[in-house]
């Protein structure tokens, strides 16, 4: 399958780890370049070394730009210097997120507004100076990572499914806008993936063999998901190998949303 993905130029935020790094290093093996965001530069550029040490065919097509998705200013600067460093924008993957695992008692205006700006007021305005661009080119693809748990409540993660619950509709309705402009707009919905994140939550637990195990003991597939696995649905997805697929919700989720 031709991705056609050669010399594409990808914005990729939250990309220095987890889903977001596996979708960085996969679009680069397609020939494509990208620039990756996070909020820590040093966590960035130890990433871009990373990543060139096993792929130092792609030292010139990667860079890194610092800058924290919850403040409009820095959406609008990730992308003007993804344009500038690489003379254009084809593909925006909207991946930054975090998660509170707190029932709504716990859960006070600060952390709520954090949420909510960085999962969702993040990806729209991302979203919003990426769209200005594939206007003028005519032509552009985004995709947003959301999860199970915008399509479905999950224990103790209320403001999390919210958030993810509006990355949904927010899609669909971008992709009902845009559609006449030649710009896709799709987002996948990963289950629960082995990510640095949930090697974080496996630290704070007493039994750490326990939880594991309580996460992975809903899923049909008998198994927790890889980053590279959504990966490559991401990729297919922004890809001209889907050119008749927009407004889509694609689970990437072991089967959990199945039932």
């Amino acid at each position: 399958m031709n991705l056609q993905l050669q010399n594409k130029v990808v914005l990729i935020t939250g990309g220095t780890s987890g889903i977001g790094l596996s979708s960085a290093e996969t679009f680069l093996q397609e020939g494509a370049h990208v620039m990756i965001n996070g909020r820590n530069s040093e966590r960035g550029h130890q990433t871009i070394q990373n990543i060139v040490s096993t792929q130092p065919e792609a030292r010139k097509r990667i860079q890194y730009v610092s800058g924290d998705v919850a403040v409009v200013s820095d959406c609008r600067r990730v992308v003007t210097h993804t344009l500038k460093q690489f003379g254009g924008l084809d593909i925006v993957v909207n991946s930054a997120g975090i998660t509170f695992n707190h029932q709504i008692d716990d859960i006070d205006e600060t952390q709520f507004d954090l949420l909510m700006n960085t999962n969702v007021k993040g990806s729209y305005f991302i979203c919003k100076y990426a769209v200005e661009q594939f206007r003028v080119q005519g032509y552009g693809s985004i995709v947003n990572v959301s999860s199970d748990a915008g399509l479905q409540g999950n224990k103790g993660l209320s403001l999390y499914c919210a958030t993810k619950g509006a990355i949904n509709i927010m899609s669909k309705a971008l992709a009902v806008d845009l559609a006449p402009h030649n710009i896709r707009v799709n987002c996948v919905c990963p289950g629960d993936i082995h990510t640095p994140m949930l090697d974080a939550d496996l630290q704070k637990e007493n039994d750490p063999e326990a939880y594991l195990k309580s996460l992975i003991e809903p899923y049909p597939i008998g198994r927790l998901g890889r980053a590279e696995e959504v990966a490559r649905v991401i990729v297919f997805l922004a890809s001209e190998a889907s050119p008749f697929t927009t407004g889509a919700s694609w689970s990437v989720d072991g089967g959990i949303t199945a039932y």
